[in-house]
């Protein structure tokens, strides 16, 4: 292969990648039918399936190509960060591309200024990128996922709070958890106000509607919240106590788990000090070592 014929194929590499960035970072417009079917849980669409467009299609192609035990779909985790199970496989398959041209085209680099890997190298690379690459997406989003429900823990002891208060002051359960949704701006507050109007358009109790929604996203302090207020609301028990026991639960079971992520990263730290400290006393005791041992020769 020529020096010309790589630098084609680098140029031919690069504009591929150069064109998945755009696509990945092209505004997508939303779509009326995934809109529509969002509004009610009665409503049937005459659209047998909502039109995929842009880069996700790429994605829809690997959920039909693919078998469900190479690629799961965490779908509570997805339901969370509201991403479409097309949308994160087709960043599977993107990471998995990069993964398979990264080796080739260091390869072709070292081959251009003189050095040559045996072929077994950039092989053996590229499987492990490829396979590296197709798995990183995964993690990611566990990682987001995690970080985003003590995100919901923390904002949700705050909304039971509120909806304790509007409770004491005589509103009602339903209105209660109204006037609490509409007083934060976060886009918590946003999802919980939503899941409210969805279940007021659709005809269903409200603390069923959170149900639903902690089912979706995996919230069992969700789900928790909308069984004391339904049991408020049928049985007329008392709920104020409940609820503020419930809010300080959460805020402790956060405390608890910092703690416990501030431990773990404390003892990751002790053994880089060690290694540290190891080799300042190398430092240190060495030249006088090595004089003695030179003049007991």
């Amino acid at each position: 292969m020529t020096a010309l014929q790589l630098v084609i194929a680098s140029g031919l590499m690069i504009g591929l990648g150069a064109w998945l960035v755009v696509r990945r970072l092209a505004p997508v417009h939303a779509n009326l039918v995934q809109a529509l079917a969002g509004l009610s849980a009665t409503i049937e669409l005459t659209t047998t399936e909502p039109q995929i467009q842009g880069w996700e299609t790429v994605g829809a192609w690997g959920l039909a190509k693919l078998p469900p035990t190479l690629a799961p779909i965490p779908r509570k985790d997805l339901a969370l960060l509201e991403m479409t199970p097309t949308a994160m496989m087709a960043r599977k398959l993107a990471f998995c591309l990069a993964g398979l041209l990264v080796p080739g085209l260091v390869s072709l680099v070292l081959l251009v200024i003189g050095l040559h890997l045996p072929i077994a190298v950039p092989g053996i690379a590229t499987l492990a990128c490829a396979a590296g690459g197709f798995l990183l997406p995964d993690i990611l989003i566990r990682s987001q996922a995690a970080r985003l429900r003590t995100e919901w823990m923390r904002t949700l002891a705050c909304f039971i709070d509120l909806v304790a208060l509007e409770r004491s002051c005589g509103s009602g359960a339903t209105q209660a958890l109204d006037v609490a949704a509409d007083i934060g701006d976060s886009r918590v507050f946003q999802r919980l106000r939503e899941s409210l109007d969805h279940s007021q358009w659709a005809g269903v109790a409200a603390w069923d509607g959170l149900r639903r929604l902690a089912d979706d996203i995996d919230l069992p302090a969700l789900a928790d919240v909308a069984d004391i207020i339904r049991l408020s609301a049928t049985e007329g028990s008392g709920v104020y106590k409940t609820l503020r026991a419930k809010a300080r639960g959460l805020r402790e079971s956060i405390l608890i788990t910092q703690q416990t992520q501030a431990n773990e990263t404390n003892e990751k730290m002790s053994l880089p000090v060690s290694v540290l400290g190891i080799i300042f006393l190398a430092i240190l005791i060495g030249p006088a070592l090595l004089t003695m041992s030179v003049s007991l020769t």
